[in-house]
């Protein structure tokens, strides 16, 4: 006790004679040095649209940065919770967003490696008595220096079955969030209605998280975005006439069940180019056209009928098969 009353008042003294003027660097220095701003900058590609979830991890990252000057200047610093509740739909971020916030903290030097772990009930929870705490502990050590994602968090509590063994699972991770959240960032991640009753069970779980992010579901529109930021990356160009008919075919998917935003257009972009990859083949390898020789633009092309198929399975299909489609 008494070498802390020294180092403090060492502090205190420093603080009392530094000049008003030392400089503590700008922010945007230590946002380039750091590597922050090359992650929002990664952010920003990687996600269309949801601008109240960037807006809500620059937050996070400028807290961080004004933390970090701070501390050069030697002022007293805690490190915030950094505990986070991704609520949304399928499909919507969450995952990515998670990615990004774990380099974030490695380069802001709040986590050793910045890693993320996927975890859902299956990697928690176990079958029989003295099974469950063993796969927690595991899954929390593969963790540590990074963020562990729990992926639909609520089925760890089974409020129907008091002796379920998710609560063991859900009382280690409390404690772990408690005494190693300077190693460990715990992110729960769900639908909002069902993680608001989660929370309304285990009061203890919300008190630790200091940042709700909720992801809204995309528009039809950003959905047609996605598909042409997925085609450029796999070295696709969809061509302009495909897009409306894309539009219509994700807009008549959005109003059937199991739609999964940002999912459901990967899977249509997959779809889509096997449907180009039947159509060349046949045209070139059975047809023979052009003595069997292609184009690059060809082998690179998604032209609009490779998305009516999609379109015609659900116009034409039975009414319970269309989820299908």
């Amino acid at each position: 006790a008494e070498i802390a009353r020294e180092e403090r008042l060492k502090k205190i003294a420093y603080m009392q004679e530094m000049p008003d003027s030392t400089p503590a660097g700008t922010v945007d220095e230590f946002m380039f040095k750091e590597g922050v701003q090359d992650q929002l900058d990664k952010l920003d590609k990687e996600l269309v649209g949801l601008i109240p979830v960037k807006r809500r991890v620059k937050e996070i990252a400028a807290l961080l940065v004004l933390d970090k000057m701070r501390r050069k200047l030697g002022f007293e610093t805690a490190v915030p919770s950094l505990h986070m509740c991704f609520t949304g739909a399928p499909g919507t971020g969450k995952t990515t967003v998670a990615v990004r916030m774990g380099q974030i903290l490695a380069k802001m030097g709040y986590s050793r490696r910045g890693h993320v772990v996927l975890a859902t009930r299956d990697d928690l929870v176990g079958q029989y008595v003295g099974h469950t705490a063993p796969k927690t502990k595991e899954m929390i050590k593969k963790a540590m220096g990074g963020l562990l994602l729990v992926d639909e968090a609520y089925y760890l509590y089974n409020a129907a079955n008091d002796r379920d063994y998710g609560q063991e699972s859900i009382e280690i991770l409390l404690n772990v969030m408690e005494t190693q959240q300077d190693d460990l960032v715990v992110a729960l991640a769900g639908y909002k209605d069902r993680m608001d009753t989660f929370f309304s069970y285990i009061p203890g779980m919300m008190s630790r998280i200091g940042n709700h992010i909720d992801f809204p579901n995309y528009s039809a529109d950003e959905l047609v975005q996605i598909a042409g930021v997925m085609a450029g990356q796999l070295e696709y160009e969809i061509a302009d006439n495909a897009f409306p008919v894309f539009k219509e075919y994700i807009e008549k998917r959005m109003e059937l069940p199991y739609f999964s935003n940002a999912r459901t257009v990967r899977n249509a972009m997959d779809r889509a180019r096997m449907n180009s990859a039947i159509r060349i083949f046949e045209k070139y390898a059975i047809g023979g056209e052009n003595g069997g020789v292609c184009s690059v633009e060809e082998l690179k092309a998604i032209q609009a009928e490779d998305f009516q198929i999609l379109l015609d399975d659900i116009v034409n299909a039975d009414t319970d098969k269309r989820i299908f489609a």
